[in-house]
């Protein structure tokens, strides 16, 4: 292998010090895996550093420590052999070469110290196991002992060692396979693919929040299709995700046949992914469609339905949250809502759109009703020009509608004019189901557009509702 220095990859001063004080301490050090790897793809300048000792990291990691302006302070995990530091807008992770074994049943492997050439054995793919010398003696030096740079350059994602080993010995590493390959917009080598699909069932071993976090990484890339392509090609997806797997497939029953709602809901997502960075509601558009797999079916004079899909995968987001160990607070109700709305701006681009039909699509929607109008452009899969550009349009037309009523009517999160108290106060009610009903007929009463959503109006109208109900203002008493 010829010697190569990128001297130029390690210019910040931070990799000077670490070097030099190696050499006092007797140890080599080198920056490994993503640093390097993102500097020869010219993707910026990573905040996240990994260096790794010929020695000890922990001990390396005090003395740079000390020597840093203002004494950092250094975050020792002993479990795992590493210590962090954060200087400026750095953060550096320290750890002595190791190599390591696994046993079967887990992925936390036995350690033991090691050579550079062991820990770079250990790295998951090639090109995260190059390594750029620190040590004064050889500053800069590249060292890529399975040509990393080669495969940078063919855009490939390949593992050091036999694929089999690496891929059963952490089956998380599958996972970042695929979520690199959708990051970077490489391929994963033959090889490499095969073994993924041969130990997919390793997969159930690996927490579900790496997995998820993994996911997120996966949606949150420029076009997430391409990961959950690779999960569907190496069976991963109906271990991981079993409610959007179902959704793969055409039936046709007498001529009459159904679109694959999986592949439509790939091509949502991308279209989505294109307009906002919210993980969240990208999460939406990923499981929009689940409650068509189980909502499905036949009528001879109808053809293909799915009655309540939207309901029932709204249920169902409950269920995957919680099986995947997400969070189960506002960030899964707001899927759950986008995912029950999924359908109602399109119902009203295909009629006439009314004030009141908008009014209510605002009130129900409240704060998320401009993240649902995303996500039903999104929604626009259609080939054909002439209905996408009809589509398109309507939709246009449904946010000035939402825009129009918006500024006249003040819908989104609605609060009643009139409140609970002044309804008491007024017919010397105590707490009631005759509170709720006025308040009721209220909100029905502006939302459909037979009053402004203003006091008086409202005001009025109660003690119309009032009188209709037998109560007598209490001035009248």
């Amino acid at each position: 292998m010829t010697q190569e220095f990128h001297k130029k990859a390690i210019q910040h001063p931070i990799f000077k010090l670490i070097g030099d004080t190696s050499k006092e301490l007797g140890v080599e050090s080198y920056v490994i895996g993503g640093f390097v790897r993102d500097y020869f793809l010219k993707r910026g300048t990573p905040k996240d550093i990994d260096v790794v000792a010929i020695g000890s990291g922990i001990e390396l990691a005090k003395k740079v420590a000390s020597k840093l302006k203002g004494k950092p302070q250094v975050s020792i995990f002993k479990n795992f052999g590493t210590a962090m530091i954060k200087h400026q807008d750095l953060e550096l992770e320290f750890v002595g070469a190791r190599k390591e074994s696994y046993h079967r049943d887990s992925r936390k492997p036995v350690v033991e110290d090691g050579s550079l050439e062991d820990d770079q054995n250990r790295r998951d793919f090639t090109i995260n196991a190059m390594a750029l010398a620190l040590n004064p003696e050889n500053f800069g030096l590249l060292l890529d002992p399975f040509d990393g740079l080669d495969d940078l350059d063919k855009k490939r994602i390949k593992t050091p060692l036999e694929p089999n080993i690496t891929y059963s010995d952490d089956p998380l590493r599958m996972m970042r396979a695929i979520r690199f390959a959708t990051q970077l917009d490489f391929t994963i080598e033959p090889k490499s693919l095969t073994a993924i699909a041969e130990n997919k069932e390793r997969i159930k071993i690996i927490s579900k929040e790496r997995i998820v976090d993994e996911l997120h990484k996966i949606l949150l890339s420029k076009k997430p299709s391409i990961g959950f392509k690779l999960m569907h090609q190496t069976g991963l997806l109906p271990l991981i995700l079993p409610e959007l797997h179902a959704l793969q497939g055409i039936e046709e029953i007498e001529g009459q046949r159904h679109k694959d709602n999986f592949w439509h809901t790939l091509e949502v997502v991308d279209n989505i992914s294109e307009n906002t960075d919210d993980v969240w509601l990208r999460w939406a558009a990923l499981l929009h469609d689940i409650g068509k797999a189980p909502t499905k079916r036949f009528h001879k004079k109808i053809g293909w339905t799915f009655h309540a899909h939207e309901f029932v995968g709204s249920k169902m987001v409950f269920k995957l949250f919680k099986r995947l160990r997400m969070p189960l607070n506002d960030k899964m109700k707001f899927v759950q809502k986008m995912v029950l709305m999924s359908s109602r701006p399109i119902i009203l681009s295909e009629d006439h759109v009314t004030d009141s039909a908008v009014r209510r699509l605002v009130f129900d929607a409240g704060e998320n009703v401009d993240d649902l109008m995303t996500l039903c452009e999104a929604d626009i899969t259609t080939k054909n020009p002439k209905k996408q550009k009809k589509y398109k349009n309507n939709f246009q037309i449904v946010r000035q509608k939402i825009k129009e009523v918006e500024e006249r009517d003040h819908i989104r999160n609605f609060q009643p004019p009139v409140s609970g108290e002044e309804i008491m106060k007024a017919f010397n009610l105590r707490p009631s189901k005759e509170i709720g009903i006025i308040k009721e007929a209220i909100k029905e009463a502006i939302l459909e557009g037979e009053i402004p959503n203003e006091h008086d109006e409202a005001y009025q109208f109660m003690l119309e509702k009032g009188k209709k109900m037998n109560l007598k203002p209490e001035s009248n008493k």
